[in-house]
């Protein structure tokens, strides 16, 4: 059986890292077909929008997206895509796991971290005004239905993947009304899962506790501000944004993507490192009910991150994207 999914190849040294993971896939058998679209800064000067409308239509067909990265044009009138897609399709969990590899030497081992970020509202909701000309407003907004269902997901993750503790990460000591309404949901709905260990935290104590004691953390839930600089310095306890990846899903679709951005500085050079992009393909695999196709995949990279040999330049190698697909593919 052949699922059919919508690819977005993006920009920078996204269309080199989604043909490596396309690749990859293929010799994997994963069994899926491509509906593929060039997307972001690129495609805009070409044909004058940022993603075209068949591309829309092929992912709200197929409901499955794998997005590399995009270029949001600088400059006013132009909104992040992440961010717009993540609300057209509301898309309010994004699920980042941050999962030391023993091949990846960092100062810290044993981090098995996964964070839900709430994906559509906070500061994040783009609510903007100038005041003055010399004073601008930005509106915080938390719901509480959109509280609840992320904060219910990683309930659900913890029981479904055998975790044992959920940390609720905010500010309510000084915002106390938005942030104190997220800390009361959360204790709200962990009274329904009494096998899982409930706490809560503050986003600066958190970010401290991160780089001394990492280890301490298992399923963390948390806001959209604090949910993307605390998944970033996550990243940065295992060996970089080079290996962080993640799925954004909503009620109806879902999109997998790294958490790294298109950079431009290396584009074209061939050294871009695809292991996020595809460590998030496996998580679309999974979601597919492929999940003996994405174990064989993670066990041939972790085999070529093992031996060392073949390693791509942000992880201290020499080794071209392709060179470094074609070791993982001779250890499919």
């Amino acid at each position: 059986m052949s699922d059919v999914i919508t690819v977005f190849k993006g920009d920078g040294i996204g269309p080199e890292i989604t043909d490596s993971v396309l690749a990859i896939l293929n010799a994997a058998g994963a069994g899926l077909t491509y509906e593929i679209f060039s997307v972001g800064a690129a495609e805009y000067e070409a044909h004058g929008a940022l993603i075209p409308d068949e591309a829309f239509a092929s992912f709200e067909k197929n409901k499955v997206l794998l997005k590399s990265p995009i270029t949001t044009p600088l400059g006013t009138g132009f909104r992040s895509l992440n961010v717009m897609m993540r609300k057209k399709y509301d898309l309010y969990a994004n699920i980042r796991p941050a999962k030391s590899n023993a091949a990846i030497k960092t100062p810290f081992g044993g981090v098995d971290i996964v964070i839900f970020r709430e994906n559509t509202e906070d500061l994040y909701a783009g609510i903007e005004e100038m005041v003055d000309e010399n004073t601008a407003r930005s509106i915080k907004v938390i719901t509480r239905k959109c509280s609840e269902r992320i904060i219910r997901d990683a309930f659900d993750y913890a029981v479904n993947q055998g975790r044992k503790k959920v940390t609720c990460v905010h500010k309510a000591n000084i915002m106390k009304l938005s942030d104190g309404l997220f800390r009361n949901i959360f204790y709200e709905i962990a009274k329904e899962y009494p096998q899982i260990t409930a706490e809560d935290k503050i986003v600066d104590n958190v970010a401290m506790q991160l780089v001394m004691h990492p280890q301490q953390f298992d399923v963390i839930v948390t806001e959209n501000l604090y949910g993307d600089i605390l998944s970033d310095l996550a990243s940065g306890l295992i060996g970089g944004l080079g290996l962080l990846p993640s799925s954004n899903l909503g009620s109806d679709y879902a999109m997998f993507e790294a958490v790294h951005g298109s950079a431009p500085d290396i584009a074209g050079k061939g050294i871009a490192n695809p292991t996020a992009f595809l460590w998030s393909a496996c998580m679309m695999l999974e979601h597919l009910g492929k999940n003996e196709t994405a174990a064989k995949i993670r066990r041939a990279v972790d085999e070529v991150l093992a031996d060392g040999s073949v390693m791509t330049p942000d992880l201290g190698g020499s080794a071209t994207t392709k060179e470094y697909e074609a070791a993982i593919i001779a250890r499919l």
